[in-house]
């Protein structure tokens, strides 16, 4: 299992409708997911959606840490204290990545902020049909991320324009 690296929570996080959105670029729409660029993490690109179990889910490319990140917020989360770090298990398919997930809080709602530095979990994003966040023996979040292949290639994409248009 790949280790997934613990980070304090973002300065200015986005994901659908519940986190703001100020900040964000829009790019494109692909496989269920809104594609945008976020100019407080020096242009990283990202995928977010909203799921039916009321999870908003956000992964993208923090490139002012050199790493990618997920940020999952749910009302139902009430145990998560802002600061804290759980550990966390992230299930794609039959791919598991262990690491720890920091608690915040995104616009009143509970929230957990996970970086990690393994290119194996696009690979895994792109071919799995579902993702689950478990702490410990208990399963938080499963979500459908059926269409995730097709984000994944708009957000790299999306991150490849970025990276030329500064240069490198």
């Amino acid at each position: 299992m790949k280790t997934i690296l613990t980070a304090a929570a973002l300065a200015c996080c986005a994901a659908m409708p519940v986190f703001a959105q100020d900040a964000l670029q829009d790019y494109a729409e692909a496989g269920g997911w809104t594609i945008a660029i976020d100019p407080t993490l020096n242009n990283g690109c990202l995928m977010m959606s909203a799921f039916e179990d009321d999870s908003v889910v956000r992964i993208g490319f923090d490139m002012t840490a050199d790493s990618g990140y997920i940020l999952s917020a749910n009302p139902g989360w009430n145990d998560i204290e802002e600061g804290t770090t759980y550990p966390i298990t992230i299930t794609l398919g039959d791919k598991s990545f262990d690491g720890e997930a920091t608690g915040t809080s995104i616009d009143g709602l509970p929230a957990a902020d996970i970086l990690f530095d393994s290119t194996d979990f696009f690979t895994a994003l792109m071919e799995a049909p579902s993702l689950s966040l478990s702490h410990g023996e208990s399963e938080v979040m499963n979500i459908d991320i059926t269409g995730s292949a097709e984000a994944v290639v708009k957000m790299i994409e999306c991150q490849d324009a970025q990276v030329a248009k500064q240069g490198g």
